[in-house]
């Protein structure tokens, strides 16, 4: 099994997948992605030490991308694959930070041979070292900041709507503060409350059933009467 891993970016499904499944038959590790915007995605959990990159793809194009990829430092190897057979396209490609080039259609064989030519002038693969996500714990309960994602006890994790998060964040960042109905809205959904609206009560139960040990009686989103609600995280 190969240590060696792959993206391989085209906006043709069927060469993707036909790239992929070979590479992986042959002991490489290999991910992909449709466009950039995918690649980006990738990124943000893959370290790759090789790219095969589509030239012509809708949106952002292969030489637009590499270009991109290497004025941020990215240093992985990257494998150009293009219909286009034209000089002045290959010389774009390599000079904005390609490694290679080659012209669909080709056969799998060259493909990989282009492969480990590549991954034998390859640098040593520098460790990117692991993001520290920013959490805020209370009781038995912690958020995800980055993420936006709740977990309850033991890790487990807890379903919530990307509005139910953003109430509870805004507890979490004022703890033990008594926030009026208003504020709360203010704080969380950027708005004022409506006249007569129940939709922040509403959703506070809601999250009530979801994080209290006991929604009757709740010991962190506690109701202040005639004032709003406060948050307690030791509850």
């Amino acid at each position: 099994m190969s240590d060696v891993n792959i993206i391989v970016v085209d906006d043709e499904p069927g060469l993707r997948g036909m790239i992929e499944d070979y590479l992986s038959m042959q002991g490489f590790g290999v991910a992909a992605a449709e466009n950039g915007a995918a690649l980006d995605k990738l990124l943000m959990t893959h370290n790759p030490d090789m790219i095969l990159m589509d030239v012509n793809m809708p949106g952002e194009d292969g030489i637009s991308i590499v270009k991109r990829l290497r004025n941020a430092g990215e240093r992985m190897g990257i494998i150009m694959l293009t219909a286009n057979s034209d000089e002045n396209s290959k010389v774009t490609g390599l000079t904005n930070g390609a490694d290679d080039y080659l012209i669909k259609p080709f056969e799998v064989r060259e493909l990989l041979a282009r492969v480990r030519s590549l991954q034998r002038r390859l640098p040593p693969k520098p460790e990117k070292p692991a993001k520290k996500r920013s959490m805020l714990e209370f009781g038995p309960l912690a958020l995800d900041m980055d993420g936006r994602r709740v977990f309850g006890p033991e890790g487990a994790e807890i379903e919530v709507s990307s509005m139910d998060f953003d109430l509870l964040e805004t507890f979490a960042r004022h703890p033990r503060q008594i926030l009026s109905r208003d504020r709360l809205c203010e704080l969380a959904f950027g708005r004022p409350l409506a006249p007569a609206d129940r939709s922040l009560d509403i959703r506070i139960a809601r999250l009530r059933k979801k994080i209290e040990v006991d929604p009757a009686r709740p010991p962190v989103l506690k109701t202040v009467r005639g004032e709003g609600y406060v948050f307690e995280p030791a509850g």
